[in-house]
């Protein structure tokens, strides 16, 4: 019943929460009390590490995601790296977006160093996109159990396919993009590629960067975000690094160890 009544009456977790869920998934009495009993059991004292969440979900998506240890699948983004972003970025006011939210986690993170670093979380509008409705639904929990203002669109698809925040630009962006994407009509001309050339197929790496560069503001806009190490040495993307570089886009690239993500020791660099 309560489940029903915030479905109900709370317009932003419309259909994201799980309906019927002992009916549906057929668990037997107690299970999720149990599981609940076990987390509980958790002594901050004795386990102190401050991403234990993050561990948890990824321990999750490797056990249940059919592409978790291949290098297109979906990963959480650890702390550590989030932190980076935001020490490099300062998303402390105006909009933040992330085009590939995932379950949230980059919002999040970003809030609680707003917060440690004396912000105000109340002057950040979070805006994301999500292409897996499992997702989507769980981002949209994730963000409203913590205060946190969004608006994510009015459903899970590609950013590359369709854009819910197509005429809106942004002040910062923090992300952690795939390197997969949906099949996307267009891609050829699509404008978002103007004066770069057209990102290869192959993978979306440039796909990713050029879409968050044409989503700046371009008085003020700041992007931070993560990709693998490959992406700096691909052959066929050489034209659209340098045109990059002599556009004055880039300002760093970071290079991080390998074995950063609890799931697989892929090494990436932070731009």
């Amino acid at each position: 019943m309560a489940i029903k009544s915030l479905d109900d009456n709370e317009p932003k977790l419309k259909n994201a929460l799980p309906q019927q869920i002992f009916t549906k998934t057929a668990l037997e009495p107690g299970v999720l009390k149990s599981v609940v009993d076990e987390i509980n059991k958790i002594d901050p004292q004795k386990f102190n590490d401050h991403d234990l969440i993050g561990r948890v979900y990824e321990s999750f998506l490797q056990a249940f995601s059919i592409n978790a240890d291949k290098e297109e699948g979906e990963f959480y983004t650890p702390h550590s790296i989030v932190e980076l972003i935001a020490s490099l970025i300062e998303p402390f006011d105006g909009t933040v977006y992330d085009p590939c939210c995932g379950s949230g986690g980059m919002f999040v993170q970003a809030a609680i160093f707003i917060e440690a670093h004396g912000g105000n979380t109340k002057a950040v509008n979070v805006y994301g996109q999500e292409s897996e409705p499992a997702t989507y639904r769980l981002a949209k929990m994730n963000l409203a159990i913590r205060g946190i203002s969004y608006h994510l669109g009015d459903r899970a698809v590609s950013t590359f396919s369709d854009d819910q925040h197509k005429e809106l630009k942004f002040d910062n962006t923090m992300a952690n993009p795939l390197k997969k994407y949906a099949e996307y009509g267009g891609f050829e001309t699509d404008p978002r590629w103007q004066g770069y050339g057209v990102p290869p197929t192959s993978n979306a790496n440039y796909a990713w960067i050029l879409h968050i560069l044409n989503k700046l503001n371009v008085s003020c806009g700041i992007a931070g975000f993560l990709l693998a190490n490959g992406a700096l040495g691909d052959n066929d993307t050489q034209g659209i690094r340098k045109q990059l570089i002599e556009s004055d886009k880039v300002e760093a690239i970071i290079v991080s160890p390998r074995n950063m993500f609890y799931s697989t020791d892929i090494s990436s660099v932070t731009l």
